[in-house]
């Protein structure tokens, strides 16, 4: 019943973090960056495409 899957390398840890951070990065800072100095309609296009692409990907 204690048959979890797990890394089989620390690299395989440090990329899953590395990629999830940058990710996170992407969709936050860039969003706040690009509103900040008046790009507010780009906003939209950007979360739908985010949308569009990630929800396949799930």
């Amino acid at each position: 019943m204690n048959n979890r899957e797990h890394f089989s390398l620390k690299l395989g840890i440090i990329a899953a973090v590395t990629g999830s951070a940058i990710g996170l990065g992407n969709i936050w800072k860039f969003s706040y960056m690009v509103g900040k100095h008046g790009g507010g309609a780009f906003i939209v296009v950007y979360l739908l495409a985010i949308i569009l692409m990630g929800f396949p990907l799930f």
